[in-house]
């Protein structure tokens, strides 16, 4: 069988960032044979998010390259000029380009590297290869749409699967329920709730608000009610001292804080990432709630300091139970349709990687991203879009993406069996041959 100097688990931005370092190293002479695995059928990334003019909230330059390398053939601005669009998107005067315009951009990244990714194929399973006291490789398994079993070895590994839809503890009952669905499906759900009279859309960041005007635009008679814990949207804020905390340095002051001051400073900046929608998206919701008041006529309500107590099934719809925060009292509303705009947990990597639990130290990550393992335990296994609680917020976010797959192509370079590779790889293939 065939063994890669790494394997990817995912190939959305991050690992996309990371074909792309990986690719220009071996232009300069360093040759680390990778290979991808993606669950989805091709490339695609946040599709049921891809609403009508729905923008972007980072600028174009935290790409996939030019904070690492500004003169690679994979900026922001080369796919530009590639697609003869450079000069048209000079005169839009915008850092921010739509979401769809990003998302062809990364789909033309990673078109580059069809020869070395899987599409199709979920990973479920990831095994120790051991050779006399010490493990050497891995066994990565994955189960194509056919159900056919795939074996791949790695020397090394790197996950970068994104988030899983979070699901409120008072919704799990319902799973499986059509008419319950998270944001990350929205726009392939809501094809079936055309004709929904009534729709609750439970969150207050930025997918809550796109998709409260979403509807709003979508249909002129359901009815809408923005329900939230907080009681008014707040903005995120992308003033300059404050997008500091983006910046790639100040991963450093994190990483090297102590637990109490790394909460402290999550908990300050929490706003300028989660909960916070752009300024522009708020005072849309605002104007047609105002609209309201001037024609009299209530369609939409927005329902703040309101906590959803229990989600219940029903023939006619789902029977929400509402505590209203500010009164303390309850009252029940029907829904024809419910939109979870609820965020992402980002811990899947913890079932994957089960099999290999004895070997780290609770699962924590060095400054290069790579997991603290046990001495006799010999492949890097490496996260990305995980270390939120270790590297600071831009860890989920593209502002830092760039260079993190510097640092961790980095690491792989200074591993002390990189010099060897083929002398390697020959002596654990005719040892694995042996011992089977």
């Amino acid at each position: 069988m065939k063994i890669y100097d790494l394997i990817g688990i995912g190939f959305g931005p991050s690992n996309i960032a990371l074909a792309i370092t990986l690719e220009e190293k071996k232009q300069a002479g360093y040759g680390v044979e990778s290979f991808f695995i993606e669950r989805q059928p091709s490339f695609a990334w946040h599709v049921n998010m891809m609403l009508d003019n729905a923008h972007m909230q980072v600028s174009f330059l935290k790409d996939l390259a030019t904070m690492r390398n500004p003169s690679s053939h994979f900026t922001f601005i080369n796919y530009l000029h590639q697609k003869n669009r450079l000069q048209d998107f000079i005169n839009l005067k915008t850092f921010f380009p739509s979401r769809h315009e990003f998302n062809d951009y990364l789909a033309w990244a990673a078109a580059h590297f069809d020869h070395c990714c899987a599409y199709g194929e979920e990973v479920i399973e990831v095994l120790p290869e051991k050779h006399g006291d010490e493990i050497v490789l891995l066994r990565i398994r994955s189960r194509d749409r056919e159900q056919v079993i795939h074996e791949r070895l790695a020397r090394n590994l790197v996950i970068s699967i994104g988030g899983q839809p979070r699901i409120p503890d008072c919704f799990s009952s319902l799973r499986g329920d059509s008419r319950v669905f998270h944001s990350n499906s929205y726009l392939k759900e809501i094809q079936q709730h055309a004709h929904a009279n009534k729709i609750a859309v439970v969150g207050g960041g930025q997918s809550a608000a796109e998709i409260f005007m979403d509807l709003h635009h979508r249909s002129h008679t359901t009815e809408v009610d923005l329900i939230m814990r907080a009681r008014s949207i707040k903005p995120s804020d992308d003033s300059p001292f404050v997008n500091e905390i983006f910046n790639t340095d100040f991963t450093d002051y994190v990483f090297n804080s102590s637990d109490q001051q790394r909460t402290e400073i999550l908990n300050e900046f929490w706003h300028t990432n989660y909960a916070a929608p752009d300024l522009v998206l708020i005072e849309q919701i605002f104007k047609v709630f105002y609209q309201q008041k001037v024609s009299g006529i209530e369609r939409h309500r927005f329902l703040r300091r309101h906590e959803v107590r229990k989600a219940i099934s029903r023939p006619d719809g789902i029977q929400f139970v509402l505590h209203d925060l500010n009164t303390n009292c309850e009252r029940t509303i029907t829904y024809d349709a419910v939109v979870l705009a609820t965020g992402y947990n980002r811990d899947h990597h913890k079932s994957l990687l089960a099999p290999l639990t004895p070997y780290f130290n609770n699962l924590t990550v060095d400054r290069q991203y790579r997991l603290c393992s046990t001495p006799h335990f010999k492949p890097a296994v490496f996260l990305q879009g995980t270390c939120e609680s270790s590297h600071g917020l831009s860890d989920t976010l593209l502002s830092v993406t760039a260079v993190r797959t510097s640092e961790i192509t980095q690491a792989l370079m200074s591993l002390p069996n990189q010099t060897t590779a083929v002398q390697a790889k020959r002596a654990i293939s005719s040892a694995l041959v042996y011992s089977r």
